[in-house]
């Protein structure tokens, strides 16, 4: 064999090798926008389900008004949430720990836990609240996976100059944190 063959194998293998790092960099990073999708969609249904339920809530606990408020505009603030994967994280905290209030509001209500349909919401609302844990999770799992493989020698050499940049794990962060790890209150009167 020439050195002019040598050259050219070598130079097709290390394309190759090239092309078969761009591509698997291209499958994790529309994995995790896929991912991120999938969680966005039990946002939505999480989104949609608020209002039905404190309805439900307000016509049982009326002077429970602020609570009802914070919830709602809790949900509002989650389904405006612009700025990324951290942005939406955070505001999703915040909507939680005020669900959670909710639901100490609504123990306080006997009439209101046998109320059918607010026991329809209530198993709505937690298949969709296990839902987006488990798309959280799965969420994660890929921006961990794609995290690596940017880092990984020898992709770590092509990533940066194509444009695979880090992405952001769905993490509440600390504040968001501090309001779902906050004990709700409960007011009458």
């Amino acid at each position: 064999m020439t050195l002019g063959v040598i050259v050219l194998i070598v130079l097709v293998v290390g394309l190759l090798i090239i092309v078969g790092i761009y591509n698997r960099l291209v499958a994790l990073r529309q994995t995790c926008n896929q991912a991120f999708a999938d969680v966005d969609v039990q946002l939505k249904q999480r989104h949609d389900l608020i209002p039905n339920l404190v309805e439900t809530v307000k016509a049982y606990a009326t002077h429970e008004r602020e609570t009802l408020d914070a919830v709602i505009q809790a949900r509002n603030q989650a389904v405006s949430a612009r700025g990324g994967v951290h942005a939406q994280a955070e505001a999703e905290g915040v909507l939680t720990g005020a669900l959670s209030r909710l639901m100490v509001v609504a123990e306080a209500y006997p009439d209101l836990k046998a109320n059918t349909n607010f026991q329809q919401l209530m198993a709505s609302l937690q298949d969709v609240e296990n839902k987006l844990a488990a798309a959280r999770r799965f969420f994660n799992n890929a921006v961990s996976e794609y995290n690596t493989g940017i880092q990984q020698f020898p992709a770590v050499l092509i990533a940066g100059p194509m444009g695979f940049g880090q992405k952001e794990f769905f993490d509440v962060g600390e504040e968001g944190r501090a309001t779902l790890d906050q004990a709700p209150q409960v007011k009458f009167g």
